[in-house]
């Protein structure tokens, strides 16, 4: 009998999915420990669509932490993204108030990944505060970059037995994107995606040194596409960096929000292009743009690669591919022809020394 064993409770947030998992299973693997007994894991998400899944699913989790278990070992309630059930206040009880209610040999962890903005939502904080309040703990878990993930990926890979020769374990990782530098990377599955290559080169090289040459042969290419680089690249006019980050983006993004976001530049780099002429200070550029010193200073130094007349039919070339892109009776283009008129526009606008452009 174990009812007298303390509740097990973890809010575990973060970019880093495959860590996030990892801590709520050694939350798991502790309570075993502490009981000598098999622990059940029972997952369940928070992403409930109407009040009524939201109310199903804290009834659920109430039914498994509520009740002490008399033999054996208890139950981990593992919720993913628990955002929207911490939100339900009209609920009772709330999920925040089932924190301090787990049942002595139980427990309760919250696995909650960043949103695509690397932020925290504020029921998450709450439940973070509610979870430190009643004695569990809370980590935050932050995805290796650069020489942090060479590092992790050598670990990961002695685990699995994994010997990495010369440059082995950094060519994984730059194919991983674990080098982009830009801030506005989605890197929550980039952990989960090393550790699922690690896996095959464990089977491919099985007792044997894993060489560049064997990263390159197995492992593709995941290097995530950034919409910041995107945007600098067209304004500082490098056509073949920009068709590649169109390419990588256009696989998670949709057309439309990738036509917004670069006739926005085009537009920025117009202003720019008129105040600098007009001999404009910083400070009236930082006014009249309404953005900060830094991407003011940016914008004055790129919207030099460009004449007015160029900027203009840069605009006008978006305003003709997104009708393109929307098509006409109804019928819309395809993926292959969107992918198809980004290249050509920026062939037209970007690429330097188009004499049609000029």
């Amino acid at each position: 009998m174990i009812g007298g064993a303390p509740p097990a409770l973890g809010y575990y947030w973060g970019d880093d999915e495959y860590a996030l998992e990892r801590a709520a299973e050694r939350l798991g693997q502790r309570m075993e420990q502490a009981v000598g007994s098999p622990v059940e894991r029972w997952h369940t998400r928070g992403d409930a669509r109407s009040a009524a899944d939201v109310s199903q699913r804290i009834a659920e989790i109430t039914e498994r932490i509520g009740m002490a278990p008399f033999f054996g070992g208890g139950t981990l309630v593992i919720v993913s993204e628990p955002g929207p059930l911490a939100r339900a206040t009209d609920q009772r009880p709330t999920l925040l108030e089932l924190v301090a209610s787990v049942a002595p040999g139980n427990g309760l962890a919250f696995v909650d990944p960043l949103d695509g903005y690397g932020r925290q939502s504020p029921a998450g904080a709450a439940l973070s505060r509610a979870v430190a309040a009643a004695g569990g703990e809370v980590r935050e878990f932050k995805a290796p970059r650069e020489g942090q993930m060479v590092r992790w990926i050598e670990e990961r890979g002695a685990e699995q037995g994994i010997r990495f020769g010369r440059g082995a374990a950094q060519e994984l990782a730059t194919r991983v994107g674990a080098f982009i530098r830009e801030g506005d990377i989605d890197r929550r599955r980039q952990g989960r995606l090393a550790v699922s290559e690690l896996e095959k080169l464990a089977l491919y090289r099985p007792g044997r040194e894993v060489s560049v040459d064997d990263v390159r042969a197995l492992v593709p290419e995941a290097i995530p596409g950034s919409m910041w680089a995107l945007l600098d690249a067209i304004a500082t006019r490098q056509a073949a960096a920009s068709v590649e980050l169109v390419e990588r983006l256009a696989e998670s993004t949709p057309a439309q929000v990738l036509l917004t976001v670069m006739h926005r530049r085009i537009r920025e780099l117009i202003q720019a292009s008129d105040l600098v002429a007009s001999g404009a200070s910083p400070a009236d550029m930082v006014r009249i743009l309404k953005v900060k010193s830094y991407p003011a200073e940016k914008l004055a130094r790129q919207c030099r690669n460009w004449t007015m007349d160029e900027l203009e039919a840069a605009l006008e070339g978006l305003l003709d591919l997104d009708t393109a892109i929307k098509g006409v009776d109804g019928q819309a283009a395809s993926e292959g022809q969107v992918r198809l008129g980004f290249a050509l526009w920026i062939a037209e606008h970007v690429a330097r020394g188009n004499t049609r452009s000029r």
